[in-house]
């Protein structure tokens, strides 16, 4: 029985089929067969067969297989996905190329920037306008630091006008409403009336115009427009 066996099981992984020996048999856990026959039974005789293995193409395209997962598994998530070099997908390597920027306390930076040193804070509409500056109409010159208040101190923020004071503004702005007021009513009180008067009809033309409920002309007795 042994021999036939190992035939049948030669030839069924040949055809590249599984072989599900006989019930009258039995698997142990390492995968060897034996033959249940009452008669090696009662001689106290088993016979255990070693399975077949693999076909060759089998074995090599399952262990490439399996040589890719591992190869996979041990890359990086983002080596896996676009295959990129070191320098740009190692943390350690990102990590020493931009390091963090170190915090620093409010004595060593006491307008909280980042340690950035600022110009003295001068408008650029208060430099001269005829000196040779680099650009001229910015009036600043090549390389030189920016403040980091600049969008409120370029040329083209909000003109500062500094030829008056709030004291004498306010008195100008009070005698403009002042006088403006005052010739409004001077006017008022001396315009003169209309030249020309409506003119009347008789009935309001009601007749004319469409009968009851139509829009009259004037007539006597109307108020005055």
């Amino acid at each position: 029985m042994v021999p036939k066996v190992v035939r049948k099981w030669e030839q069924r992984a040949l055809e590249g089929l599984q072989y599900i020996p006989d019930t009258r048999g039995t698997h142990d856990c390492r995968g060897h067969y034996t033959e249940s026959n009452p008669v090696t039974q009662q001689l106290g005789a088993e016979a255990t067969v070693n399975p077949p293995k693999m076909l060759p193409q089998r074995v090599v395209r399952a262990s490439a297989l399996r040589n890719a997962m591992a190869a996979s598994r041990r890359l990086p998530t983002i080596q896996r996905r676009g295959f990129l070099p070191s320098q740009f997908s190692d943390k350690k390597v990102i990590d020493e190329k931009y390091p963090d920027f170190p915090r620093l306390s409010e004595a060593q930076d006491p307008g909280m920037n980042g340690g950035y040193i600022n110009p003295p804070r001068i408008k650029r509409q208060f430099r001269d306008p005829y000196a040779t500056w680099w650009d001229p109409q910015e009036r600043r010159n090549f390389g030189e630091p920016v403040h980091e208040d600049n969008d409120m101190m370029g040329i083209f923020s909000p003109w500062e006008y500094t030829w008056t004071t709030t004291g004498p503004g306010l008195i100008m702005v009070g005698t403009f409403i002042a006088v403006f007021l005052g010739v409004s009513g001077v006017v008022y009180l001396n315009y003169p009336d209309r030249v020309a008067f409506p003119r009347e009809f008789e009935n309001g033309l009601e007749r004319e115009l469409g009968g009851p409920g139509a829009v009259r002309a004037r007539m006597a007795g109307d108020e005055d427009p």
